[in-house]
């Protein structure tokens, strides 16, 4: 070893490669940038390499001593050296695989063996005029998630020449070289045409030579007659129109599902071989893909034995735990991470769903249509526009989450504040929701559908649709003041963290929704300024005499309108100003057993109110002053 080191120090590298900004041995150069001492750094040698690789490779040029060669970018030398070596009988290719993983298994989990065939068969998807219909094709289509467009767009540009055939395994024979068969990426690009018509060719025991050139033209390509295909074929002439209508209603293919690891190949060939083969108005619409599923924070492979056969999901944990659990784990573009922890919360929460709404169909009897029924329904009409939209962009997670949880949660709060479920609407509401919910748990929406007395299938059912007419903003807006006022009175118990004896709430005055009624509806389509504003107000006769409470009043209104939603804008507006107190005193049972105390409502404006601390002067629309009493004291807190 010590002879070996002596003598290394002796060897001088020759440079044959002069890089911009570098000077004699820029290898030297770069292991300093990087910090390598020694041949331990594996690391910082590892970056040094692969940084200076590649800036050679794009801007380093071969000296003269390169002979031949020289005044070459590394790139053009590669090309040539190799095609005069390849002349000269003096190189041979050597190929790697490029997984990150090896050995490489396939799914059987048999070992998978790269090989290298004489005349082999390619498809040249670098045909330039190949290429700008596949481009044609991909601009016309939608891609969900959005993100993965550029790499579809990459690939197109990058594809050239690909194996398309290959010497054993089942599959299609090469119809014009029968000693191959067609390699099976290739083969799996236009199948879902075959699905439009295969019923009828089952039913009908077409044989697969009947199945000609003449037949496929005519239902793919329009080419040629049905009587012609008849007589060429023996297949009947009206089963063939039979066919062809199928197909015709069938295409073009709405949606295409498959993992993000397909872009780069088969799912690339689905877009050449339609723009290829088809006429335009059967180019696919849409390209939907999801990320990979990993377990327990791993990568599944079959190498690593964590892999779950699909055949053991629906015995382990059933059909619809599985599909509820992969749509809340993720969307479409993101990794789901399959943890068994989560999985039992999933079951709970759909064994609570069951029973829910099982007790909501055994007792709901009633014909009461009232304030609370009116506003369930209103919100409905939101969930219905909010699934339905996410749905149709595929975010499948979001939807879910309105689906079930949001939906759940009005149901709750209708139930909380009726303290029962017999009103016969609440049926109703029922079964829009598991309408809602049917593409998610489908099984058990069904057994709860037909528990509902409906006939048919709930599959079958119409997908529902949002009434405008139910909506009901005044309704929306009665129980927002409510949940409002309740969150406002438990943060004030929470930070004093007193009992109370009494709870007094005070609502804003007349002069207070006017002021906050302007101020609403001109954020709406400009900024409002205090000085613009005031000007507007003090024009206003009921506002004189008290400018200087309604400027202090304005400036508070003004930051706290800035945050509050445009659709929530528009529904206070529509509904103008609410009878607050009336409101709450119909809320008060509620609210008086949820805070196991008495509750007293006073408007600002009364003359005989008790406020002790003049709490009533800090009211604002949909946020009522509060004063809460405290047992065994007079001490009050707002």
């Amino acid at each position: 070893m010590k002879y070996l080191q002596t003598k290394s120090k002796k060897i001088k590298p020759i440079s044959i490669i002069q890089v911009k900004d570098y000077g004699e041995l820029p290898a030297t150069e770069e292991c300093q940038k990087f910090g390598v001492e020694n041949i331990k750094d594996a690391e910082k040698i590892d970056k040094a390499t692969e940084n200076l690789y590649k800036t050679e490779f794009y801007n380093g040029i071969l000296k003269p001593i390169c002979g031949g060669y020289k005044g070459l970018t590394v790139e053009q030398a590669k090309d040539k050296i190799f095609e005069d070596l390849k002349k000269q009988n003096k190189s041979d290719k050597m190929y790697e695989v490029t997984s990150l993983e090896k050995p490489v298994k396939c799914r059987c989990g048999g070992k998978v063996i790269v090989a290298v065939l004489p005349d082999q068969w390619f498809i040249n998807y670098g045909s330039e005029g190949w290429k700008k219909l596949a481009r044609d094709c991909l601009a016309s289509m939608t891609i969900h998630p959005k993100i993965y467009r550029k790499l579809f767009e990459d690939t197109i540009e990058w594809l050239h020449e690909r194996p398309c055939a290959r010497k054993r395994g089942i599959g299609t024979l090469l119809p014009w070289d029968e000693k191959w068969i067609i390699e099976s990426l290739s083969d799996s690009t236009i199948y879902m045409c075959l699905y439009t018509i295969i019923h009828h060719i089952k039913r009908n025991e077409i044989k697969p030579e009947q199945l000609r050139d003449e037949f496929w033209d005519y239902i793919l390509l329009n080419k040629g007659t049905p009587e012609e295909v008849e007589k060429t074929t023996g297949i009947d002439r009206d089963l063939i129109e039979v066919m062809k209508r199928e197909f015709e209603y069938w295409y073009p293919n709405d949606q295409r599902h498959s993992a993000v690891g397909h872009i780069t190949n088969h799912l690339t060939f689905f877009v050449f071989n339609h723009a290829g083969i088809f006429a335009k108005k059967y180019w696919p619409k849409m390209i939907s893909l999801n990320e990979y599923v990993i377990r327990e924070g791993a990568k599944m492979s079959k190498s690593r034995g964590n892999v779950i056969p699909l055949v053991d999901i629906p015995r382990k944990y059933c059909a619809d735990l599985y599909r509820l659990y992969i749509a809340f784990a993720a969307d479409l573009s993101s990794t789901v991470d399959w943890k068994s922890e989560n999985i039992r919360d999933t079951q709970n929460k759909l064994e609570s769903f069951y029973y829910f709404t099982k007790s909501i169909i055994d007792s709901a009897k009633s014909d009461e249509n009232g304030h609370l029924e009116k506003w369930l329904m209103s919100r409905l009409q939101h969930h219905i526009m909010e699934v339905t939209g996410n749905l149709e962009e595929m975010k499948t997670r979001t939807a879910l989450e309105i689906a079930l949880f949001e939906v759940w949660n009005d149901f709750r709060w209708y139930i909380q504040r009726k303290g029962e479920t017999n009103a016969k609407i609440l049926r109703r509401a029922l079964k829009l929701w598991l309408k809602l919910l049917a593409p998610f748990a489908p099984h058990i929406c069904e057994e709860l559908w037909s528990e509902t007395k409906e006939h048919g299938f709930i599959s079958l059912a119409e997908w529902p649709q949002a009434k405008e007419e139910l909506v009901n903003a005044q309704a929306e807006e009665k129980e927002n003041l409510i949940k409002k006022t309740i969150e406002d009175t438990l943060n004030i118990l929470k930070a004093t963290k007193i009992t109370p004896h009494k709870i007094y709430y005070y609502t804003a005055s007349q002069w207070k929704w006017q002021v906050y009624l302007k101020i609403l509806e001109k954020s709406k389509h400009e900024e409002v300024k205090l000085d613009e504003i005031m000007r507007e107000l003090a024009s206003e006769q009921e506002l004189k005499g008290k400018l200087k409470e309604v400027a202090k009043f304005a400036s508070k209104v003004m930051q706290e309108t800035s945050r509050i939603p445009e659709k929530r804008k528009a529904d206070i507006l529509k509904v103008g100003m609410l009878k607050e107190k009336e409101v709450i005193n119909n809320a008060k049972a509620f609210l008086a057993a949820r805070f196991k105390t008495c509750i007293i409502v006073h408007g600002e404006d009364e003359n005989e109110r008790y406020d002790p601390k003049s709490r009533a002067t800090l009211s604002v629309p949909y946020r009522p002053a509060i004063y809460i009493e405290q047992k065994r004291s007079n001490e009050a807190m707002h």
